[in-house]
């Protein structure tokens, strides 16, 4: 009996109806980061410029991605970010896929200021 156990299932399992018992099931928890990358200098606001494009389009080309956002706010120094993986796996092998870019390189001196919840 997997997630897609129906109400009868889980009865039958319950009161001893079945025949069977419930599999293991692994739940996965999605993982978000919500946050800022803020800019010291009107510089670091062109990498990030220059630099977003192509990290946007291979992030959400990744396996696992749900959604990926980096808009500008109403401060030319800040950028909001808004990420959601399928699980803590995607999110890690983000993470390192972003380390070893040319965004992680260009962009290591920038504030990030993150909250992630959901990952392990």
């Amino acid at each position: 009996m997997g997630l897609d156990a129906t109400v009868t299932d889980i009865e039958d399992w319950a009161t001893g109806r079945a025949n069977t018992t419930p599999e293991t099931t692994t739940v996965t928890t999605t993982v978000r980061l919500i946050g800022t990358l803020v800019c010291r200098t009107a510089e670091e606001s062109a990498v990030v410029t220059d630099q977003l494009p192509r990290h946007v389009a291979l992030t959400r080309a990744e396996p696992g991605c749900d959604e990926f956002e980096v808009t500008p706010t109403e401060d030319p120094l800040v950028w909001r970010v808004e990420e959601r993986f399928s699980d803590a796996d995607a999110f890690r092998a983000h993470q390192a896929r972003v380390a070893a870019s040319a965004w992680g390189q260009a962009t290591a001196g920038i504030e990030r200021r993150y909250q992630i919840s959901g990952r392990e």
